[in-house]
C-alpha cells in the first residue's frame, strides 16, 4: 500500500520527524539497508543507545518507520506507505559524503560479522 493522501496533519508530522541529522542518517540507512536494530545504528553512526532510540521512537511516532521483533533483536524499517516519499528525499541526498561514508560503516561491520543483522540474515531470518 502507498501513500494515496497526503494531509496536512501527516505532512507536518513527517517534516517535522525529518528535521534533525540523526533521523536522516538513520532513515537513510534503513532505506539502503533495509532493516536496522537500535544497537547496530549506535555502532555505525556512534551514538548513545538514548539518542538512537529517542530518534527512531520519533521516526515511529510519526508513521515513518515499523518495528519487527526477531529474537532479542526490534529491528526497524521504513513503512511501506511512505517508502515513495523516502525514496524522494534519499535522491535529493544522494551525493551527501556523510550518508554515503554511513553506508560504508554499514558494509565493514557487517562484512566483519559485527553487526546483530548479520547474525540474522546468515540464519536466514531477515532479508
Amino acid at each position: 500500500m502507498r501513500l494515496k493522501n497526503f494531509s496536512l496533519n501527516f505532512g507536518v508530522q513527517v517534516f517535522k520527524a525529518l528535521a534533525e541529522e540523526p533521523r536522516i542518517r538513520i532513515l537513510n540507512l534503513m532505506f539502503h539497508r533495509n532493516e536496522m536494530c537500535i544497537s547496530d545504528l549506535e555502532l555505525i553512526l556512534g551514538y548513545t543507545q538514548a539518542k538512537t532510540s529517542r530518534h527512531i521512537s520519533y521516526l515511529r511516532n510519526a508513521g515513518i518507520v515499523v518495528p519487527r521483533k526477531v529474537d532479542q533483536w526490534v529491528f526497524y524499517s521504513i513503512k511501506e506507505e511512505v517508502t515513495d516519499l523516502v525514496k524522494v528525499l534519499m535522491e535529493y541526498f544522494s551525493k551527501d559524503h556523510l550518508l554515503s561514508d554511513d553506508i560504508e560503516e554499514f558494509d565493514s561491520l557487517f562484512d566483519n560479522q559485527e553487526l546483530a543483522k548479520y547474525r540474522l540474515v546468515k540464519n536466514n531470518l531477515v532479508a
